[in-house]
């Protein structure tokens, strides 16, 4: 069944975030009057439309305009409107940090390799899930463990994360969840985490898990050459 523009709205108003195989955000990708519909549809509530060419999934967040609205209680600014404390925003940013961004850099450098053959063709291929790379647990707690409240409330946090469609966890890897790519503004956050105080420590990470990858590579030669010599 074909959605109309307010039956979609309500769609993804209510799961809060749709795949981009579904057949109706494939037309709101393609088709500029659904999508000006939805987005007003949107905007007449206080919310925009979040999407980026590299993200798995469509969701929705509120417009500038509407967030102290959401936000501001009269005494503080709240952390968030889905009940997540403040450290637990933190360990958001630094996994944000630590698969987005790597994962982003892969994407691009796919897009330019590619050439200006296949526009669309090219953004389809460096969507899949083998272009994003999880962080084991054991190193998250080894390397963030201490700023971040210890084992223990680390621990405790990864559930929420998870519930809300934020992360998934995967034989103790987290992975991105559905919303990962799109919670925070990546042309806004990307230089301030790139250039901060973090910057030295992904980078560290980006280089000892492509270190990690090229080693794997080499002995998956290794033993495969050794296969062929045993079969000869």
């Amino acid at each position: 069944m074909e959605l109309s523009s307010q039956q979609f709205t309500a769609k993804l108003l209510a799961n809060r975030y749709l795949p981009r195989d579904d057949s109706a955000v494939r037309k709101l990708l393609v088709d500029l009057s659904f999508r000006q519909e939805v987005e007003a549809n949107l905007a007449a509530c206080g919310m925009r439309l979040l999407d980026h060419p590299f993200a798995a999934h469509v969701a929705v967040a509120l417009l500038r305009d509407t967030e102290a609205a959401v936000f501001d209680d009269g005494a503080q600014w709240q952390a968030s409107n889905i009940g997540l404390p403040k450290d637990a925003i933190a360990l958001l940013v630094v996994l944000w940090a630590l698969i987005i961004l790597p994962k982003r850099e892969r994407q691009l450098g796919r897009e330019e390799g590619n050439g200006q053959g296949d526009m669309f063709g090219n953004i389809v291929k460096a969507v899949g899930e083998s272009i994003s790379r999880g962080i084991p647990e054991n190193v998250l707690l080894e390397d963030f463990g201490k700023l971040l409240g210890g084992k223990g409330r680390i621990n405790f946090m990864l559930p929420q994360l998870s519930r809300l469609g934020l992360i998934e966890r995967r034989n103790k890897v987290i992975c991105e969840g559905p919303l990962l790519d799109l919670v925070f503004d990546y042309a806004e956050m990307a230089p301030r985490i790139i250039n901060g105080a973090m910057g030295d420590l992904i980078r560290t990470q980006i280089s000892v898990a492509a270190l990690q990858e090229a080693n794997e590579d080499h002995i998956e030669r290794d033993y495969t050459q050794l296969e062929d010599a045993s079969d000869v």
